[in-house]
């Protein structure tokens, strides 16, 4: 048998999309089609008093016009139904006639083209009474803050988690040193190359049929049913390819409608979104305001931490409630710190809502732990790499939810890793850094930052992990041909191709005997998401599984030869409401970065010139897939933490466009990217696999800013770190 785990196969997808064979959702067609345009509220806190279509359906061309009062269930939500599918008057659903963000959607306009579809959007005529807009989550949970869901209640609260381990006061008691910070994380915009898009129509079978790009299909075919009122089993959904997600995909955009449109007219229906449609209608990553104080005693042990993190949630619940409480999971990083107040608060506002992005979390956490740790190193005389390696968990002692971590950890060994690829030596007195190169010009600096990050792999806080697979053996005598059944989104990760690769070692036959049907709820069970960095380790599960029962199958002379299995993954357990107290994860994963960066005192731009990557990911499925998740989430993090300003004033979105809204571009991204694979096997993870999708995102911003604090002698607690911003704590620019 020839070994394919632990293999760079190529990709299975890239002949088709490098020869552009690939359909993404906005190249599907069918004859008599028709095209979808909807009209966005355009302001951030009304209630819809009136709708007139009249003029709009008069038009030639067009052929329906759908407002509320045409949804069956006016509602929907990943997590919570707290979002009309449109806004206005005419639903039974409470609340329905309130827009609560610019981008909700108030009415769909179908014609014959997407032109006349646009020019009827302006012969809509719709009344609205403004209502009082709050946009700083801080203001939103005062008492006399306008409501914006009073039909939920008299707070904008939606979430709050605490956590209370040990004694606070005690354990400030004995430190030496303490820190206190501030903190300001922004949103971000997620960017994906392929706007929302979709085409909707009725399957041989009569079923509404949604081809949309998302990151989980029974998900999205559960929320459509809901709304149109339809059992789930009428409802189809279809994933094309998909030009990334990075989580955005995770809520839904543009489905609802158009399910409703093609099961009213009976014909299909297609929407592709403008740019600008995109960045104003779909969610971003939460913005963060935290207020930090920690603990340590001369040595440098941790003694004490107290974080306080409020969270804006935006107009809707989305994923906020989930998203936070990774956050609550990590703001005091992979350390053991026996004294532990957390509290995470959660906020509805007028701002666009805030949802799963890359690292779901974890990343405002990290900033907060990691900003907080080189600080303390600071103070206390050491170096950033042997004051993580003195406070690392243990397998013996407990995380801030107070019971120890689920496998292996090797925070000790990603941070050594990293240190040790870019330069740092270890001697008898710590950590030292290389020598740092001297820019040629006067107006540059150059420093150098480290931080770690750790993240759950799957589901959690007591949610069944699951997940679906189905093996065929086709041939007589011998295996001649192989399909794998699964639901697992492609979202440019590279899944499928891992998927491949697990099922040919599973069966033991090569990959050109393999084919996957991906990706439709007609074929496929529920296999999960595309997301927290799950798929590798939920699917080889899934598929080993199902490999097995197809295999004894084929020794019992079924032919084919069938298996299916869904794997169940360890219990978690959610937070305690009162002390944080749980079990909420069966994994986690962990990695380290070094970074050196370039300051320019007269501009205050900031260069990021080398990044050191270092991850446990357990075994590497395929080592080139590992490496472009890395630089992946390497450039994309540089965005976050340097570049990208997504700006909105009073609710209104200032940066709407990819040309005010700006992302790194190859002229930007840092001269070099090292990763550093690390493989300690996973106990019950495929082939000894856990996952690495999020994690090279994570550190990146805090080591950027303990790199700039290197350089120039300043902290700069908020970013991204724009020249502005540099310059201002500088003294240079005033406020």
């Amino acid at each position: 048998m020839v070994e394919v785990i632990g293999v760079s196969v190529p990709r299975v997808d890239a002949p088709a999309k490098v020869t552009g064979q690939a359909l993404y959702s906005g190249d599907l067609s069918m004859p008599g089609m028709a095209h979808m345009k909807i009209l966005f509220a355009e302001r951030p806190h009304a209630i819809v008093r009136r709708i007139d279509t009249s003029k709009a359906e008069a038009m030639p061309g067009v052929v329906a016009v759908f407002t509320a009062k045409d949804v069956p269930v006016n509602e929907y939500g990943l997590q919570i139904n707290d979002q009309p599918v449109l806004c206005g008057p005419g639903s039974s659903i409470p609340g329905a006639d309130r827009v609560r963000f610019v981008g909700d959607q108030v009415a769909v306009v179908v014609a014959e083209s997407e032109a006349i579809a646009e020019e009827a959007l302006r012969h809509i005529e719709v009344e609205y009474e403004d209502l009082p807009v709050v946009t700083d989550p801080r203001q939103a949970m005062q008492p006399d803050a306008p409501l914006i869901h009073p039909e939920r209640g008299d707070s904008n609260l939606c979430v709050h988690y605490r956590i209370r381990k040990g004694d606070i006061e005690a354990g400030f008691a004995q430190a030496d040193v303490i820190i206190e910070g501030e903190y300001a994380m922004p949103p971000q915009e997620h960017a994906y190359l392929q706007p929302e898009a979709g085409l909707a129509y009725i399957d041989e079978e009569g079923r509404v049929t949604v081809a949309c790009a998302g990151q989980w299909t029974h998900t999205d075919r559960k929320q459509i049913a809901h709304a149109l009122g339809l059992p789930v089993e009428q409802v189809r959904v279809i994933y094309p390819a998909i030009g990334g997600a990075f989580g955005g995909r995770e809520d839904l955009s543009v489905q609802i409608v158009l399910a409703l449109a093609a099961w009213k007219l009976k014909r299909p229906v297609k929407i592709v979104w403008s740019r600008r449609e995109s960045i104003i209608g779909h969610a971003k990553r939460h913005p963060v305001y935290a207020r930090a104080r920690w603990g340590a005693t001369r040595e440098g042990r941790l003694v004490a931490a107290e974080v306080e993190v409020i969270g804006d949630g935006g107009a809707y619940m989305y994923t906020t409630n989930k998203v936070l409480g990774n956050t609550t999971l990590t703001v005091c990083g992979p350390y053991f710190i026996p004294n532990i107040k957390v509290d995470v608060y959660g906020v509805y506002t007028n701002n666009l809502p805030s949802a799963a992005f890359r690292g779901f979390g974890a990343p405002q956490g990290a900033f907060i732990a990691e900003m907080q740790m080189n600080k303390l190193a600071e103070a206390l005389g050491m170096d950033p790499v042997s004051i993580r390696l003195m406070n690392a968990v243990r397998q013996d002692q407990t995380m801030a939810t107070g019971t120890p971590p689920p496998n292996p950890v090797t925070v000790p060994q990603v941070a050594r890793a990293a240190a040790e690829r870019f330069g740092w030596q270890e001697g008898a007195n710590g950590w030292k850094p290389p020598a740092r190169s001297q820019p040629a010009a006067p107006h540059l600096r150059r420093g150098f930052g480290f931080a770690v990050g750790f993240k759950n792999i799957g589901f959690s806080f007591g949610y069944q992990e699951n997940c679906w697979a189905r093996v065929e053996l086709h041939g007589n005598a011998e295996i001649e041909h192989v399909v794998l059944y699964h639901a697992g989104a492609e979202v440019g990760q590279g899944t499928h191709t891992v998927m491949a690769q697990m099922v040919a070692q599973a069966v033991g036959v090569p990959m050109e005997k393999v084919s996957l049907v991906l990706s439709d709820t007609a074929v496929t069970g529920d296999s999960g998401s595309a997301s927290a960095s799950r798929m590798t380790f939920m699917a080889g599960n899934a598929i080993r599984g199902a490999a097995e029962r197809a295999l004894q199958a084929w020794r019992e002379e079924q032919r084919p030869a069938i298996g299916e299995y869904t794997y169940l993954a360890p219990k978690t357990t959610p937070l305690d409401k009162e002390t944080g107290y749980a079990t909420p994860n069966f994994i986690y994963a962990y990695s380290a970065q070094a970074v050196e960066v370039e300051v320019d005192i007269e501009t205050g731009q900031v260069r990021l010139v080398r990044v050191v990557s270092a991850h446990d990911v357990g075994r590497a499925i395929n080592p080139n897939l590992v490496e472009g998740q890395i630089e992946g989430g390497v450039v994309q993090a540089q965005g976050y933490a340097i570049l990208e300003e997504f700006k909105t004033r009073d609710g209104y979105v200032l940066t709407d466009q990819l040309s005010t809204y700006l992302i790194p571009t190859v002229l930007d991204i840092p001269e070099r990217v090292e990763s550093v694979i690390l493989e300690t096997p996973e106990p019950i993870g495929p082939w000894g696999a856990r996952g690495v999708g999020e994690l090279p995102y994570l550190p990146l911003a805090p080591a950027i800013g303990a790199a700039i604090h290197d350089a120039i002698g300043v902290w700069i607690d908020e970013f991204p770190y724009t020249g502005e911003r540099v310059l201002r704590k500088l003294g240079v620019l005033k406020r």
